[in-house]
C-alpha cells in the first residue's frame, strides 16, 4: 500500500514539474516574449557598440597625442578650434649639398601614342 502511494505521489510530482517546465517554455515562445527578448538583445548590443566606440575614440586620442609628441606638433591655445600647428620649416641636410639639377632630355625622344594601337 505504501509502495503504491509513494509511486503515485512521485508520478504526480513529476507530472506537475514537467507541466510547469513546458508551460514556461511555451510562454518564452509567445510573440510578445520573443519581441521583448529581441528588444533586450538590441539594447544590450547598442550598449556594447557605444562602449566600443568610446574605447576607439579614447585610443585615437591617445595615439594622436603620441604622434603629436613624436612629430613635435604643439597645441596652439590662441586658435579657437585647437588645431595643431605644424612646426617651422626644417632643412634636409642630405639634399642641401646637391646643387646640380638633373633633368632628362625629353626633346631627343619623340613618342607618338597612336603608334601603340
Amino acid at each position: 500500500m505504501f509502495r503504491r502511494a509513494f509511486w503515485f505521489t512521485a508520478g504526480a510530482a513529476a507530472g506537475v514539474w514537467a507541466t510547469t517546465k513546458v508551460n514556461r517554455q511555451l510562454k518564452k515562445l509567445t510573440p510578445e516574449s520573443l519581441a521583448a527578448q529581441a528588444a533586450d538583445k538590441a539594447v544590450e548590443a547598442g550598449h556594447r557598440l557605444k562602449d566600443f566606440a568610446l574605447d576607439v575614440k579614447a585610443g585615437m586620442t591617445q595615439r594622436e597625442d603620441e604622434l603629436n609628441d613624436a612629430l613635435g606638433l604643439t597645441q596652439d591655445p590662441d586658435r579657437p578650434d585647437n588645431v595643431t600647428a605644424l612646426p617651422g620649416p626644417r632643412r634636409l641636410r642630405a639634399i642641401g649639398h646637391d646643387t646640380t639639377i638633373h633633368r632628362p632630355n625629353h626633346s631627343a625622344v619623340t613618342y607618338n601614342r597612336n603608334e601603340d594601337h
